[in-house]
């Protein structure tokens, strides 16, 4: 538990280091990130699950096959794209960028996809069908939604809805564990995870709902005139559901493939996919909710 939270404290610290200081140095820090979570990600869904494996084992932790080469490769292209982005555009034309990192994020998305299938076909019958979907599946899953901390980070008030996502899944987690520790009674997913409940479940949405509106107040404080407490409210109930899903799809993986986390690199916490699970879900969304409601800010 020490360990744990120790090494929890140091991952908070950085978190809010790189929001505020943003730009490249964030953009660095997430092509890393998605580099290790792509990584601990291929080296499950690319490969066979084994009928004897003993359950709760963890992975192998090595780089699964030459099919996940292109996904690799392709978040070091997209991230330094985004780069080029904001450096081309930046404060000067914030639309342009928008419209810039959408293209860029569909080009490089369907390259990845072109080229998974196209190790696929030309080492069949070597490689499954399964691990290529498993490849693009896990480039979609990190490296992409993650990108979207950095592109909610480049929306106005981008340094408060980037810990938004944090917050939206920290204290979500922390109130449903909580609300389900004191009232939970009826199972939320009983198969994934027998603790959760929906008592749980209700009362991190209402945690995170709250902590956000809260958010919004002290924001007004810093930018009097400014009024986000309904946009962040809706962040705040969106942002806990979708991240509590984000959580459940996490684990149905790992129980699909009998490990226990996916890698070791935090310290009490696992690797990035077990510590950044509900926030990959959740940065797309509130970058979304954002984008949609920036004429209400």
């Amino acid at each position: 538990m020490k360990e744990r939270i120790i090494s929890g404290v140091i991952l908070a610290a950085a978190i809010i280091g790189v929001d505020l200081i943003g730009s490249y140095p964030l953009s660095l820090a997430l092509m890393l990130c998605s580099i290790i979570g792509y990584c601990e990600l291929t080296a499950v869904l690319c490969s066979p699950v084994s009928s004897k494996k003993k359950k709760g084992t963890e992975p192998a932790g090595k780089f699964p096959d030459m099919i996940a080469f292109p996904g690799l490769l392709l978040t070091i292209v997209y991230y330094v794209g985004l780069i080029y982005i904001e450096w081309r555009y930046g404060l000067v034309n914030p639309q342009g960028m928008i419209s810039a990192s959408d293209f860029w994020t569909l080009f490089v998305l369907a390259l990845a996809f072109l080229l998974t299938l196209m190790i696929y076909v030309f080492t069949f019958p070597r490689r499954r069908s399964s691990h290529a979907a498993g490849a693009v599946t896990a480039f979609l899953y990190v490296p992409v939604m993650l990108s979207f901390l950095l592109r909610t980070r480049n929306l106005p008030h981008g340094i408060w809805l980037y810990l938004l996502i944090f917050i939206c899944s920290s204290v979500s987690d922390v109130c449903a564990l909580a609300v389900g520790m004191a009232i939970g009674r009826h199972k939320l997913a009983p198969v994934l995870s027998p603790k959760k409940t929906i008592e749980g479940a209700v009362g991190g949405v209402a945690g995170s709902a709250l902590v956000s509106c809260l958010v919004a107040v002290l924001i007004r404080h810093f930018e009097p005139g400014t009024n986000l407490v309904i946009p962040f409210l809706i962040i705040g109930i969106c942002g806990s559901i979708i991240g509590q899903t984000g959580d459940l799809a996490a684990s149905a993986i790992k129980r699909n493939h009998q490990i226990k986390d996916y890698g070791h690199l935090i310290p009490g916490h696992g690797g990035i996919m077990d510590r950044f699970d509900s926030v990959i879900f959740t940065a797309p969304v509130i970058y979304f909710l954002s984008f949609l409601m920036m004429g209400r800010f």
